[in-house]
């Protein structure tokens, strides 16, 4: 039977969830499970009702805290958004050892932003360059309604180029244009400069296709890097681990399949920092990626030397974030996780967050290189099996205390529950 609606929308959130329970929940309590992640703030549910569209609940997700993070000689305690087992636990334990050692050093490189204006023209590429040159000046001026206040506080549109892309695909141009947002993300700033720009440049014979940032920004780069003497390293023969750490590394530089996991363990510990404060996850996610493929094969992010005795570790992220504006501004967790921040800069935020996501790469290839990744991740996972299984308290301390010292699988959790339950 096909289930569809019109003007679903249009009702009320009650409205909607008992469409979605009569439809496509079976179960009886389904209603119950929704509306139990309700705040008891009405105002406060009002706020999250408005974020996005056809809301029937919110989605939790765990906020936890990172502290011991020395970051150029600033300490501090990283607020993270995240489900899996051991990224905090991990993320603190790294930051903890560094903070001995110098800590986190970290530079902003870049933090310039792109948008673009994608047109087809079919007529002549000389005189649409004339054209272009002829009409730069009105470009700018058609955006300062909008620039204005960004302006004032440093930002605005440093370039535009126009770009013949006819190489690639017939009759394509686009207007590349370059973006200072300081501390603001700037992705509504951006477009709306940019709709601006081709309403300006559009003609009879220039057909605008659209208009729309770019989530591949090169030029809008951290560097975080930690590093110190061999025999600092506090494991047995450090100078081995150094080697098969540095070797651990290389083989992410030069593998695809390695690459790309190796790079998710990075981006555990910066998508947990960026949802923590508000900001687009999935903007990191596709500039950090695209940034790691742009050699042409996919590849580390970061990466590792051992010279005169001396090991160092580090990565460089494309990395867009804002510190006002938005969920940064109206979400009251993302609010509170900025404040524990000490109330950051864009480039402060992004210096937090490589180094972050540097500690996590660090603590994942410290566990596959000795111990093997499992022996952490599933004695901080022995809860989440324990919850699955329907343990008592009584059987979690059991079971816990069964597993210190051992390796944690989950057939040996349900193993040793049934047995509990046997007897």
């Amino acid at each position: 039977m096909i289930k569809m609606i019109s003007g679903f929308s249009k009702l009320t959130k009650e409205e909607k969830i008992n469409w979605l329970a009569e439809n496509y929940l079976n179960n009886s309590n389904t209603i119950t499970t929704i509306k139990q992640y309700w705040n008891d703030d009405e105002k406060l549910q009002q706020l999250h009702d408005d974020f996005i569209e056809n809301t029937i609940s919110n989605f939790y997700l765990p906020l936890g805290v990172a502290p011991n993070f020395l970051i150029n000689g600033e300490a501090y305690a990283i607020p993270m958004v995240t489900e899996e087992s051991s990224v905090v636990a991990a993320a603190s334990l790294v930051a903890k050892f560094w903070s001995t050692k110098g800590g986190f050093k970290t530079t902003v490189l870049g933090t310039t932003k792109i948008g673009q204006v994608h047109f087809m023209f079919a007529g002549d590429k000389v005189a649409l360059e004339n054209y272009f040159n002829k009409k730069k000046t009105a470009l700018f001026a058609a955006t300062t309604f909008i620039t204005r206040n960004m302006k004032k506080r440093g930002g605005g549109i440093l370039a535009i180029n126009l770009f013949d892309k006819t190489d690639k695909l017939e009759n394509y141009y686009q207007l590349h244009i370059t973006f200072e947002t300081k501390d603001s993300m700037g992705a509504n700033f951006i477009n709306s400069c940019l709709e601006a720009i081709a309403a300006e440049f559009r003609n009879n014979e220039i057909e605008i296709v659209m208009s729309i940032l770019s989530n591949y920004i090169p030029s809008c780069l951290v560097r975080a890097e930690v590093s110190c003497k061999i025999e600092e390293l506090g494991v047995e023969n450090p100078q081995k681990f150094a080697e098969k750490f540095q070797q651990a590394v290389k083989i992410a530089e030069i593998e695809p399949y390695r690459a790309v996991t190796h790079n998710k363990g990075i981006m555990n510990g910066v998508d947990a920092v960026v949802l923590a404060t508000g900001n687009d996850f999935r903007a990191v996610e596709a500039g950090v990626h695209s940034y790691a493929a742009c050699s042409g094969s996919y590849t580390s992010l970061s990466h590792c030397s051992i010279d005169n005795g001396v090991f160092k570790f580090w990565l460089e992220l494309p990395l867009a974030l804002g510190t006002v504006g938005g969920i940064t501004a109206l979400h009251p967790l993302a609010k509170l996780s900025l404040e524990m921040l000490q109330k950051p800069s864009a480039k402060e935020l992004m210096q937090i967050i490589a180094a972050a996501g540097l500690a996590q790469n660090f603590a994942a290839l410290k566990a596959l290189t000795t111990k093997g990744i499992q022996h952490g991740h599933m004695k901080m996972h022995l809860q989440n099996i324990l919850n699955q299984l329907g343990a008592t308290q009584t059987e979690k301390e059991k079971i816990t205390t069964f597993f210190e010292g051992k390796t944690v699988s989950h057939a040996a959790v349900v193993s040793k529950f049934e047995e509990i339950n046997s007897i």
